[in-house]
């Protein structure tokens, strides 16, 4: 049996910080009989798991070299080597187990959570899952922390599903807001709070073009790739033009879609599309991109100083990265798949953010500046109108700590009450 190196996940000593999915994976495991927990590397899927189900299963790591040969040689015999229950992690280093997990369970078809399977790549390993384990597994995302799991208040709703109002009367610090921007979400530099966060970002990002990228065989060019990750975050939060980061870097359009899918699929950015509905108004078709944690952002365009990054010219892109990656780690902790999208009209008028909830829509502006004022609401009351009964209460998030309403049907609320 293999364990893990110490450092993985988001375990340090007797540190370990509540999940929001936890609820959903335990029940999911109480009644599938295979669950896949999917995310970024990092992220603390193995903490997460062996956590809550460490007493019942064995823990498997599917990372060295020697146990992928074993499990690629012999599947059958790795299999009753390793009984169910058991974890198996990074499941897509040995994709030729899945047909024998099929097998196994299949023979014993009721019995639930005999299998949970990690992995950080999402479209061959899903592609995988859904051909072997049809019908007979959950598949749930573990995101980075989220603001709430960091607060220790990993239950709390969102604001339009809250039952009460939020608490209004902490204060909060300015600086410390943006010390936390800057260092990120991911479990490791939260909880290990004396590492240094630049170079833990620098070491992660180095890892995942090794590992992640190299396996999906669509880079010959490291460095090259690295230069259009650095180029993807200086346009963060603006509309997506390819061919012109492709034209900037010297390289074939087709090349710069095939890596932004890499990135997708590793869970690195978050593609925003615009929302569509026929109110009469031509809508504009490009995408716009964020980097799944504003860490990795402020890394990528080389922001270390809180002053520098909360005044510079990529201010709003940081803030509006934290609060879109937040909704939507919220979203995906609870088993939902977040329906997120960003409306603007050919005339300009934009919504940083729509949330389709399956009711409504709640259209979402975030704003640099703690100075609220009623003009801020202008774009939020214009999507209003133009959809009338389909839209929600609107808000204005802001960085600092007052809530206040903005006219009719539209709240302005701290960044750290979302």
């Amino acid at each position: 049996m293999h364990n893990i190196n110490p450092t993985k996940g988001q375990k340090l000593g007797h540190t370990y910080i509540k999940r929001s999915l936890e609820p959903i994976i335990k029940r999911a495991a109480s009644e599938f009989p295979a669950v896949v927990l999917t995310g970024p590397r990092q992220s603390g899927k193995t903490t997460l798991l062996k956590h809550l189900f460490s007493k019942q299963y064995q823990y498997v790591s599917l990372e060295p070299p020697d146990v992928r040969i074993s499990a690629k040689e012999d599947p059958r015999a790795f299999l009753e080597m390793y009984p169910s229950p058991v974890i198996f992690d990074e499941i897509q280093n040995a994709p030729d187990l899945l047909p024998y997990i099929k097998e196994k369970i299949d023979a014993d078809r009721s019995r639930a959570g005999q299998y949970l399977l990690t992995g950080s790549q999402n479209i061959l390993l899903i592609q995988q899952v859904t051909e072997s384990l049809a019908g007979r597994t959950a598949i749930l995302r573990l995101l980075p922390f989220s603001q709430r799991e960091i607060e220790a208040q990993p239950d709390r709703s969102l604001p339009w599903d809250a039952e009460s109002p939020p608490d209004y009367s902490r204060k909060y610090s300015y600086q410390k807001l943006w010390e936390g921007f800057i260092r990120g979400y991911y479990p490791e530099p939260n909880v290990q709070t004396r590492r240094d966060t630049n170079l833990w970002h620098a070491s992660y990002v180095q890892t995942y073009l090794e590992r992640d990228v190299r396996t999906l065989r669509q880079v010959g060019d490291l460095s090259q790739f690295q230069s259009f990750l650095r180029a993807l975050a200086a346009r963060s939060a603006q509309l997506l033009n390819l061919t012109d980061i492709a034209r900037d870097l010297g390289i074939a359009v087709n090349t710069a879609k095939a890596w932004l899918s890499i990135l997708e699929a590793t869970y690195q950015v978050i593609v925003l599309r615009p929302y569509f509905a026929n109110v009469g108004k031509r809508l504009v078709k490009t995408p716009k991109i964020y980097f799944t944690d504003a860490g990795t952002l402020c890394y990528l365009v080389g922001l270390k100083d809180p002053a520098h990054a909360a005044s510079g010219p990529m201010g709003g892109a940081i803030m509006e990265t934290v609060v879109i990656s937040e909704i939507i780690k919220t979203l995906t902790h609870q088993g939902v798949q977040p329906q997120t999208y960003f409306w603007r009209t050919t005339a300009g008028t934009e919504v940083d953010l729509i949330v389709d909830t399956g009711e409504r829509l709640v259209p979402i502006e975030v704003k640099l500046s703690a100075t609220l004022h009623p003009a801020m609401a202008a774009a939020i009351k214009t999507f209003q109108k133009d959809f009338g009964d389909a839209a929600g209460p609107g808000y204005i998030i802001h960085p600092g700590d007052t809530a206040l309403p903005l006219g009719a049907n539209v709240s302005a609320l701290p960044l750290l009450e979302l």
